[in-house]
C-alpha cells in the first residue's frame, strides 16, 4: 500500500467535485457545507473554484491515493483577513481509505505548505464528538483555542476551533 497526496490540478475538477460530493454524503454532520448546497453547483463553478486555487498561490487543494485510487481530500487556503494565517478545510477520507495513514499524510503536506509558505499559525475546525479527527490534530501539535461555536446560524451542530503555531 502506498499513499501518495499531491496538489490537485485546476483540470482534475471532476475529481475534485466527485470526492467532496462524496465526502458531504459520507459525512454530512463534518462540514459546514451540505450536499444538497454543492450538488446544485454547475460544472463552471467546479472548473473555477479548483482552476482559481491551482494559480492563487493562497490556496492548497489536495488528493490523497491509495495505490492510485483518490481516497482523500483537503484544502489549505490563506486567511482573508490575516495574510499570516492558513486555515484547513474540507478535510476528508473515503472509509476505504481509512486507517492507512492517509488523513495524517494530508495533514503533514498541508502545514508544510503552510511552513514554505511563511504562514504562521494553521488553524481549523473540528465538529464536537469527531474525537478521531480531534486526536489527529492534537497528535500533529494542534491546541483548543475559544469556545465551540454553532456550525452556522441557526445549527446546533458545534465546531471546535484549533490552532497549530507554525
Amino acid at each position: 500500500m502506498t499513499v501518495m497526496v499531491r496538489p490537485l490540478a485546476g483540470s482534475e475538477w471532476p475529481l475534485y467535485r466527485a470526492l467532496r460530493l462524496r465526502a458531504l454524503a459520507d459525512a454530512p454532520a463534518a462540514f459546514g457545507s451540505t450536499l444538497a448546497r454543492e450538488q446544485d453547483l454547475k460544472d463552471e463553478d467546479w472548473a473555477w473554484r479548483l482552476g482559481l486555487a491551482a494559480t492563487s498561490g493562497r490556496d492548497h487543494a489536495l488528493v490523497a491515493e491509495v495505490d492510485g485510487a483518490a481516497v482523500g481530500l483537503a484544502w489549505a487556503k490563506f486567511d482573508a483577513n490575516d495574510p499570516q494565517v492558513v486555515n484547513l478545510f474540507q478535510m476528508w477520507v473515503a472509509p476505504e481509505g481509512r486507517g492507512q495513514g492517509v488523513a495524517a499524510a494530508l495533514l503533514a503536506e498541508a502545514v508544510a505548505w503552510a511552513r514554505s509558505r511563511k504562514a504562521r499559525t494553521m488553524q481549523l475546525g473540528v465538529m464536537e464528538g469527531n474525537e478521531g479527527a480531534r486526536r489527529l490534530y492534537e497528535r500533529a501539535g494542534f491546541r483548543a483555542f475559544g469556545t465551540a461555536e454553532p456550525v452556522r446560524p441557526g445549527d446546533a451542530r458545534l465546531e471546535q476551533a484549533m490552532r497549530l503555531a507554525l
